[in-house]
């Protein structure tokens, strides 16, 4: 499975997207803004194409576990290194999950899914539909054991 998200806009202060799936338009994005060195919780992750597994631990797993019932099946990591680490552009990231949320102040790195993005004010809105309209579709192909991939490109800069 490719997801794919193409950021549209930086404000300084959040990053707005749209997420693709295999090709296909599903929701937008909210994410931290781009910064050249890392401010822990600040920084969203380099562009660049990196796994997404099922991570079945930690404080937002449970959170899920209780909030989603039977559709929770762990939280969807994205990573590249053992430890579900993020290294790039000489930044390390840990953690990095696709979960809900509506605004930067959200996320710490994290990619936030939203059925509506308004530029005006750089956020996002109906997060929890879209997180449960797309992460079963997710989360399903990667308990199949497929290798699901997420892309990270900026529209400004072509990366």
């Amino acid at each position: 499975m490719d997801l794919k998200v193409l950021r549209i806009g930086d404000n300084g202060n959040a990053t707005l997207g749209v997420f693709y799936i295999n090709g296909i338009l599903a929701c937008g994005t909210v994410e931290d803004e781009e910064r050249s060195i890392k401010v822990a919780g600040e920084t969203r992750i380099p562009n660049g194409k990196y796994k997404v597994g099922l991570r079945k631990e930690g404080g937002f797993h449970n959170r899920y576990s209780v909030k989603y019932g039977d559709m929770h099946k762990g939280m969807l990591a994205i990573y590249n290194a053992n430890d579900w680490k993020i290294k790039a552009d000489g930044m390390e990231f840990q953690y990095v999950l696709i979960h809900n949320g509506n605004t930067e102040k959200h996320t710490a790195a994290c990619l936030l899914l939203n059925n509506s993005i308004d530029f005006r004010t750089n956020t996002g809105g109906s997060s929890v539909d879209a997180y449960k309209e797309w992460y079963p579709i997710i989360a399903d192909a990667v308990e199949r054991g497929e290798d699901v991939t997420i892309e990270y490109i900026d529209v400004e800069t072509g990366k």
